[in-house]
Order: C-alpha cells, then structure tokens, then sequence
C-alpha cells in the first residue's frame, strides 16, 4: 500500500514529494488544499509541478476555505502565486484536476488492508471533512504527519504557525478523532536550514531541470536572506524526511490542543509534555539529524534536477 500526500502546493511542498517519491515510496494521490495561496494558484502549481517532474500520481483538489472563519493564505510572504522564484518559473499546464479530493481520499482508506499513512503538508481542511463524514474511514488512518504547529511560537502571528492558523478548526476536529498524529512544528523545521550556498550544486546538476529547480530553491532561500537572515528552513520537506525516515527523529508523547477562541492567540498549538498532568493524544518532534535531513533533502533535489 502506497502513501497519500496533502498539500497547498509551495515549493517546499514539492520538495517533499520529492523526497517521498525519492526514497521509493509509492504515492497513491495527491490532495490539494488552499494555503500557501488561493485554491486557484494551489491547482496552477500543481498543474506546472506535474508536467514539470512528470508526476504519475492523481491529484484531487479539494478544499478552498477553512471550516470557519475568513480565507487565510502566506502569499504576504510567498507572492501571489505561492512560489516564489529566481528568475524560471513552474510552467503553465493544463489544469485537468477533478474537484473530488473527499471521494478520492475516502475511496483510498476504503481499500483493503494495511497501512493508511498520510503526509499533510498544509491546513488540515482536507482530513478534517473525512474525520467529521466518515469518521469509520479516519479511522483506518495508520500515522498522520503534519508540518504544523509550534511548540514555542508562531510565525503568521506570534501565537501561532500558519497552518494552523488557516484552520484551528480543522486541527481540532483530526485531533478529536483520536487519529494517529505526529506534528513536525516549526521548531524542529527550523534545525534544517538551506542557504545561498545550497543553489549553485542543484544548478549544476545540469539536467532540463536543474535551472528550474535551482531557481525555486533560490526564490524560497531569498524569503529568509531577504529579511537578514543567512538560511532558509526547508520546513515541509523536513517533515517528509520525517515521515519517511522517523528514525532520524526523536520524538515525544504528549497532550496537543489547538487554541480557537483566543483574540490574540487563535491557531496556537499547545503541548503538555509532562506525564500525568493530560492524557497524551500526539507526538511531536523534539530532535532530528539535521546533516542527516539536509543530505536527504539536497540529495534529492539535485537528482531531480539532473534530468
């Protein structure tokens, strides 16, 4: 049984399927949410991704707004279309994704037996509608990893990570279901950093990609040296390392809670680590081999690059 992947579709989104893909995972579908941007340009990056990289996995659109509350995206941070860039851009592909992302995912954790994991790599909007619909089929969810949350801080607000802020909601309702969770916060993101001097090998890789995926890694990496600082985080592309090798994480049990009514700190993860003070719902990740995660994730992108 393959894998299911979630996604608002960012550069280090694609990273990540990369990597998945990369390390010999066999990805079942691809859902999509908005986040990164509007829905719009979520499905005109994926659309550009796939013929890009020649993606042989469906991909379903799926939700455009979060269960409550207004429409939130980081193209304050990542442009208007979500990924931003050096100077080549994805392509413009034909768009022929059906918007069926809830029957797709619930035909797939109908099928058979054995694993059902899940790497979610945005808001949770998409695994919350099967969760509240169908909530026997969530329960057949084997591991769900999530590039969410933070244990300290934020960054959208100072309370909260973005993907949790889009959607607190939907955060609470996977957690409600009691649905195998481990969340890859931006603290542990934060310990894999790529930075100028990570372009120029993916460049020279020298296949028809490698001016593309060199210049996207260039337009992420310039989010962070354009503000002063020296390197980037690879955040949903650490989560895949994650999911794909957890033994280059360590991780802890604990209570997770999403805050969805404060004024100040909507969207604001809150972990009880300590044992006898909540009942443990989650695990998160307190440590990661960062050479180890950086090998993994530079590795793969010169190799997509070099064909």
């Amino acid at each position: 049984m393959g894998i299911w992947i979630d996604t608002d579709m960012g550069f280090d989104d694609i990273a990540a399927i990369m990597v998945a893909a990369h390390a010999g995972l066999a990805i079942d579908g691809v859902s999509l949410v908005f986040g990164n941007a509007p829905m719009d340009n979520v499905r005109r990056n994926a659309a550009g991704a796939a013929a890009a990289f020649v993606w042989p996995f469906p991909i379903h659109a799926g939700r455009d707004a979060p269960v409550l509350g207004r429409l939130e995206t980081a193209t304050s941070v990542l442009g208007q279309t979500g990924i931003p860039t050096a100077g080549v851009s994805l392509p413009n592909a034909a768009d022929t994704f059906q918007d069926d992302a809830f029957e797709a995912l619930c035909a797939w954790l109908e099928k058979g037996e054995g694993e059902r994991r899940i790497l979610a790599l945005g808001p949770l909007t998409n695994i919350a509608a099967v969760a509240l619909a169908r909530p026997d089929l969530a329960a057949k969810i084997t591991d769900l990893t999530w590039m969410g949350g933070g244990v300290t801080a934020g960054n959208h607000t100072a309370s909260a990570e973005f993907n949790a802020y889009a959607d607190p909601e939907a955060l609470a309702i996977v957690l409600a279901h009691k649905i195998p969770f481990r969340m890859v916060d931006l603290d542990l993101c934060r310990k894999v950093l790529c930075g100028p001097d990570d372009i120029a090998p993916v460049r020279a890789a020298g296949g028809r990609n490698a001016e593309l995926v060199a210049d996207l890694l260039a337009g992420f990496v310039a989010i962070a040296t354009s503000r002063g600082r020296p390197a980037m985080a690879l955040y949903d592309a650490v989560a895949a390392v994650a999911f794909v090798y957890p033994e280059h994480v360590t991780w802890r049990e604990a209570r997770l809670d999403v805050e969805l009514a404060g004024t100040l700190t909507r969207g604001r993860t809150v972990v009880e680590a300590r044992a006898g003070r909540a009942e443990f719902n989650a695990a998160y990740g307190v440590e990661i081999d960062t050479e180890a995660a950086r090998t993994v994730i530079l590795e793969t992108l010169r190799a997509e690059a070099s064909w």
